[in-house]
């Protein structure tokens, strides 16, 4: 694998058998190139072992979520044939706001890749949590009137809009005005609710992963994005809509940690819709033409005066991915990126200090808890009743039933530790913590004792963000000094670390597939159905906070 890369080159021709998804034909040709674009297309009748398809497109991601910014994912993706993303920096808003945005348009501006960001419409993304900014309709509007914004991002407060909110409604008044998308988020939402929801404005639904959800959505005119992250995955169930519904679908990955963008991207999707036996027109449809014209994006789709961006393919069974070309550069070949390392330096906002063993404590009652159940892959969670283990008049984990201590730490400023109960995550001993919270970003962590959480949250805090692993003497910590969300090092030994820290939380006990991605959704209060955010327990259903004795 090469990391660092080679600077990436034009090129003045690429020959091969165009895949035209515009016109669902494929013929060997010639791509005649002039200043990035494809100025001449000459058919032949050579017989090439090859074939050039569109570049892929994420129609959905949070580039914070991979841990690395914008230029360090840009190098990473491009080896797998991905030339664009339609990227929400909700994430890094939440945190420091319209600057933090700012951050990711200037890092995307130091590598060829085309990253389309939108506006956040959710900062914060509710009101009963910490956050560090806020962004109203006034600050949206200076970034929804300039043309590298592209769209209005995932509007989650479905609840505010639902309810007619004024100042929610006024957020999506000015997408509307500037003629801009609104993406949507709408786990488990039906009918008439989901019908006002769509009448606002909503134009897309990554959050559907049940697939008559997705048929209620498709109906009433959303675009249903099929989601397959480090946590999230509805592939299996909704792959269907691909043959039924092929101009209402896009891919995207939303959260992909860099363990797994290292080992693909959007050409995952491609290769198991192939291999399931849909049509590889549909397929590449949904994988690079729905996305590139809802959004209005400036990618190429192999037309003559279209930007020359292309993947080579070896064929459609493997789908190896030979070179990938950006404006027309190669910026990937042979499993090697060519895109430059370039990152910016660091911004944050982190004003937590270290914690006390005590501030872990629960103090018992003689009812049964509330308890936060996991699902492996899934961010919704739900919620069961259990009398939790005391000792010495204290809650305590209890490794037996799996069920552990959950803390969130306000990372902002000094405040009170908000504590629960949850299960599933099978840890054994040690503890977890994370900056890397949805959507506010405070500190996350589970374990199995007070002192171990203490430990893990700790080394967060000293290092003022990152993903630790505690127990007992022994520490690790995977540094993310960006918004205490993303490292600016090389995305592939990034990869390496977080793997390394998933393998002691897995040496642990923890049965999860990605324990840092399901513990960073945790907080994450717009999903059902119970969640924990710095303020206290929250009942994601009934949009309240609810005791943690039943």
């Amino acid at each position: 694998m090469q990391h660092f890369g080679k600077p990436s080159r034009v090129v003045e021709k690429i020959s091969g058998n165009v895949v035209d998804v515009v016109r669902a034909a494929i013929y060997p040709a010639t791509l005649i190139l002039e200043s990035g674009k494809i100025k001449e297309i000459i058919k032949d009748n050579n017989e090439y072992r090859t074939f050039i398809i569109p570049g892929l497109v994420d129609a959905h991601v949070h580039i914070e979520s991979s841990m690395l910014v914008p230029s360090e994912f840009a190098r990473l993706a491009v080896v797998h044939g991905t030339v664009a993303a339609v990227s929400d920096p909700h994430e890094i808003a939440n945190v420091l706001g319209v600057p933090g945005v700012e951050y990711m348009l200037s890092d995307a501006g130091r590598t060829p890749f085309k990253f389309y960001f939108g506006a956040p419409s959710c900062v914060p993304a509710t009101t009963f949590e910490t956050s560090g900014a806020e962004i109203g309709a006034a600050l949206l509007e200076e970034l929804l009137k300039r043309p590298c914004i592209k769209y209005l991002s995932e509007m989650m407060n479905y609840p505010a809009v639902i309810n007619g909110d004024a100042a929610v409604l006024a957020k999506l008044e000015v997408a509307k005005k500037y003629q801009k998308p609104i993406d949507g988020h709408a786990p488990g939402l039906r009918g008439s609710a989901l019908r006002a929801y769509v009448q606002a404005g909503i134009s897309t639904d990554h959050e559907t992963y049940e697939l008559e959800e997705a048929l209620e959505d498709i109906a009433l005119g959303l675009k249903v994005i099929i989601r397959e992250g480090s946590a999230a995955k509805d592939f299996n169930a909704l792959h269907t809509l691909i043959a039924q519904y092929p101009r209402s679908v896009m891919f995207c990955s939303d959260d992909k940690h860099p363990d797994d963008l290292m080992r693909g991207h959007i050409n995952q999707f491609v290769k198991r819709a192939l291999m399931l036996g849909y049509n590889t027109m549909d397929v590449l449809r949904c994988a690079s033409y729905n996305p590139i014209k809802h959004y209005g994006l400036e990618v190429g789709l192999l037309q003559r005066g279209d930007w020359a961006d292309c993947v080579i393919i070896d064929n459609f069974k493997n789908f190896n991915i030979l070179q990938t070309y950006i404006n027309g550069c190669v910026v990937a070949e042979r499993g090697g990126s060519l895109v430059m390392r370039a990152p910016e330096g660091s911004i944050n906002n982190f004003g937590a200090r270290p914690k006390n063993i005590s501030d872990f404590a629960i103090k018992a009652d003689n009812r049964p808890a509330n308890v936060i159940e996991v699902i492996d892959g899934e961010l919704i969670t739900k919620k069961i009743k259990v009398m939790p283990k005391i000792i010495k008049g204290c809650i305590a984990a209890d490794i037996e039933r799996d069920i552990l201590k959950i803390a969130v730490i306000n990372r902002y400023r000094e405040a009170p530790v908000a504590l629960g109960l949850i299960k599933n995550f099978g840890i054994k001993k040690g503890a977890l913590a994370s900056s890397v919270a949805h959507d506010s970003h405070n500190i996350v962590a589970v374990g199995a004792s007070d002192r171990d959480i203490a430990g893990a949250v700790n080394e967060v805090i000293r290092n003022h963000g990152g993903l630790a692993f505690a127990c007992g003497h022994y520490k690790e910590i995977l540094k993310l000094p960006v918004a205490g969300l993303m490292s600016n090092q090389d995305g592939y030994r990034v990869a390496k670390q977080y793997s390394r820290l998933n393998a002691l939380a897995k040496k642990s006990g923890c049965t999860l597939k990605a324990p840092y991605m399901t513990l960073s959704f945790m907080a994450l209060l717009v999903e059902p159905e119970i969640k924990l955010s710095d303020k206290g327990l929250f009942d994601s259903k009934d949009f309240k906070f609810i005791n943690l004795f039943a």
